[in-house]
């Protein structure tokens, strides 16, 4: 009798989940909770991590709408045209500029030579010299070299070549069409004499440009991102770029107060004093990132919602892939916090290292300026950044219209970064 009870006794024993298995993730949240109420009472912290990102979003938004009104965005190509009586001459400068990628400005022979200076201060994004009788050659079935200056390192220079080279095509097909009519004219009434000939070719291309005016031609340019070229009304909205910017540089700064907290604690004592309670060192680290994790989330959960319902940025368009990239950002930042409240001192350096890493990983990863308008060298220094890849995570679902795949890499990288961040934080932090 006494053996089956102690045997019901030891059974019912293991059912029911000792008071340890409960107050270690409580002590966890308890301290973190701490954490975020300490953050709370600071209203200037507070102010800082919500209107301040609000504010430099509606400010760098509103300048770049206004701007985007007012300049004409196509790509400026530089002409020089030596060739002035040229039929083809005229038909290739009317056609760039009827063009919706590229424009044409015609510069003078005395300004041909400050050509090659302008494309590289990007004051052009292309050059394009037509030598003297490139009509009669391209005519006659030669293949008349233009002289052309580019710059392909850069978006537009990218964009310059592509209008170009379409035009180009589009002018020498019609050189063709005209030697073709002309041949099978020949072919039927005899050959012709030279003036003749050059009557007929010339008519030839009068009738072909026109009816090139007449065609109605819809072009649509599909990135490779987006392959289904879906029509995403928001890929003009300057928001797209600065909210997720402004986001991505003022989370960072979020770190600070939480940061703070964990120095005083081991200045004053109050570290060493919490490890004589029942909290273990792994509790004390994980309450104090926890609690960071959390302040970070809700910021960016905030100034998403500001950014979807009223910069109509389309975070909620995948809002699984959204809170995903959010979740691996917040991580990564409080790893950040906790590596700067392992290697600094006093309270004061808690802000000087956030605000270097605030400017200096906003600035690398794209917050100000989306990184596909530099070279691709910086872009690519830029892309050593975990910000860069937030910031290509969230813009893949608000301007390239991507699913939850598109950011898998973005968020996996982000993740490195916050093991890498958090292992150097654990390998330096001190308790006392």
């Amino acid at each position: 009798m006494t053996k089956a009870f102690l045997s019901a006794s030891l059974s019912a024993s293991f059912l029911i989940p000792h008071p340890s298995f409960l107050e270690v993730p409580m002590r966890t949240f308890d301290l973190a909770f701490k954490d975020i109420r300490q953050v709370l009472r600071d209203r200037r912290s507070l102010a800082f991590l919500i209107i301040m990102p609000i504010v430099l979003t509606l400010f760098f938004g509103f300048a770049m709408k206004n701007q985007s009104q007012e300049t004409d965005p196509r790509p400026l190509i530089g002409v020089v045209n030596r060739d002035p009586d040229g039929q083809l001459s005229l038909v290739l400068l009317d056609l760039l500029n009827a063009s919706d990628t590229i424009r044409a400005e015609a510069v003078a022979e005395a300004g041909a030579a400050q050509i090659d200076s302008r494309v590289v201060k990007g004051e052009l994004a292309a050059g394009l010299v037509i030598p003297q009788g490139f009509s009669a050659g391209l005519l006659s079935g030669g293949g008349p070299q233009l002289g052309v200056i580019i710059n392909e390192e850069t978006p537009d220079g990218e964009t310059a070549r592509r209008g170009l080279q379409t035009t180009l095509t589009r002018v020498a097909g019609m050189a063709e069409t005209a030697r073709i009519s002309l041949k099978a004219y020949e072919n039927q009434a005899g050959p012709l004499e030279a003036a003749a000939r050059a009557a007929y070719l010339k008519d030839a291309v009068s009738r072909v440009a026109q009816e090139w005016k007449q065609v109605s031609v819809s072009v649509k340019a599909y990135s490779a991102e987006n392959p289904a070229g879906k029509n995403d009304p928001t890929a003009a909205n300057p928001y797209n770029q600065y909210s997720p910017g402004m986001l991505v540089m003022f989370v960072i700064f979020g770190l600070t107060s939480a940061a703070m907290v964990m120095v005083s604690e081991r200045k004053n004592g109050a570290m060493a004093r919490l490890l004589t309670t029942p909290l273990t060192k792994p509790e004390l680290i994980g309450g104090h990132l926890l609690g960071m994790f959390l302040i970070i989330f809700t910021q960016q959960l905030i100034l998403v919602t500001f950014g979807q319902l009223v910069l109509k940025v389309e975070y909620f368009r995948q809002p699984v892939a959204t809170l995903l990239v959010m979740a691996a950002l917040a991580l990564w930042v409080a790893a950040f916090g906790l590596l700067i409240s392992a290697l600094v001192i006093k309270e004061e350096q808690v802000i000087l290292f956030a605000m270097v890493g605030m400017f200096a990983f906003s600035a690398l990863g794209g917050a100000w300026f989306s990184l596909e308008m530099v070279g691709k060298a910086f872009a690519t220094v830029g892309h050593m950044t975990p910000t860069a890849w937030a910031i290509d995570g969230f813009q893949n679902i608000i301007v390239r219209g991507q699913g939850l795949e598109s950011v898998l890499l973005p968020v996996g990288i982000i993740l490195a970064y916050s093991a890498a961040f958090f292992g150097v934080a654990i390998w330096k932090f001190r308790f006392e």
